[in-house]
Parts: C-alpha cells; sequence; structure tokens
C-alpha cells in the first residue's frame, strides 16, 4: 500500500526559463529529473526528507542506477525503474552513472555497430556502468567486460542524453 508523501516539494522553472529546458535543482541547480547511482551497499527509502520520517524501504545494490525528481536541502528524491519513490540523504547517491538492463538479454558489441564482433552479452536486472553514449548506443563495462550496447535496452539513461 502506498500513502502520499506528507512534504512535497513542488519544482517549477525559474522566470524566463524556457518550457522545454530541464527543471534545475533548487539545492544544487543541476537538472532535473537526472539519473544517479547508489554509492551504499544499503540506504534507506523514506517517506519525506528527514531522518525522523518512516523508512518504507532499503535499497541493497551498491551502484543501483535512481532518478533525482526533487531536492530539498541536503534530501534527494529518487525515483527507481518500477516508478516507486523515496527520500534519500544526498551522501548515499553519486554522480557515478549507471544503467539496469530492461530486456531478458542484450548484446555487447565491440563498436556501436550490431554487425562488430559480440563482446559480451548481460542478463535482465544486470547493473552496467555507463562509460560514454552517443544517440543510440552506450559503452558500458560489467565484471571486467566492456563492450557497447544500444540504449533500448537500458534504464538509467535518457534517449537524447549523450554522455562523454
Amino acid at each position: 500500500m502506498r500513502v502520499a508523501l506528507i512534504c512535497m516539494v513542488v519544482m517549477t522553472p525559474l522566470a524566463g526559463q524556457a518550457a522545454d529546458n530541464p527543471t534545475r535543482g533548487q539545492v544544487t541547480n543541476l537538472p532535473l529529473p537526472r539519473f544517479v547511482s547508489l554509492k551504499s551497499d544499503k540506504a534507506n527509502a523514506r517517506r519525506g526528507p528527514s531522518l525522523s520520517h518512516r523508512i518504507d524501504w532499503v535499497f541493497v545494490h551498491r551502484g543501483y542506477p535512481l532518478e533525482v525528481i526533487a531536492e530539498y536541502g541536503h534530501w534527494r528524491r529518487v525515483r527507481d525503474i518500477e516508478g516507486a519513490t523515496g527520500w534519500l540523504h544526498y551522501s548515499l547517491i553519486s554522480g557515478v552513472r549507471t544503467a539496469l538492463v530492461t530486456e531478458d538479454s542484450i548484446d555487447l558489441f565491440s563498436r556501436p555497430d550490431p554487425t562488430s564482433r559480440l563482446a559480451a552479452q548481460a542478463e535482465k536486472n544486470v547493473i552496467l556502468r555507463l562509460l560514454e553514449c552517443d544517440v543510440s548506443w552506450c559503452k558500458v563495462s560489467a565484471d571486467g567486460q566492456k563492450g557497447w550496447a544500444l540504449k533500448s535496452g537500458l534504464w538509467g539513461v535518457r534517449p537524447d542524453e549523450i554522455l562523454e
């Protein structure tokens, strides 16, 4: 059962900001929403932005990708791949970019080209580190393996996002 948050932060564009520009966080001035990853092996997702709020669930996978959707002081409201939200202390998240495999299996190629050599395969829910991304492909790594994967099989990077 999900219950509405007691404290809600509403983010609105600044005066003069174009509607198609991303909203910026009032604390960090970084884009909202944005992807981050879990820095810790254990992180309590709270109902609101303080230690006095109830813990709704616990994230237990270091590197797990999350989407920051709001900021309040030292707290970041995050959303997971299933759309569930909660508040994490900023010290529990990292700017290191990762992605989850969303398909049963994806191929990792030696180049961003499906006719290139197959370097590895990754199964659903595997966490991959994002090294760089172009319009359609991301160079990723996991367990010493590297390769290029189509963005369409990943959660943790926007379809139009370029990472260098």
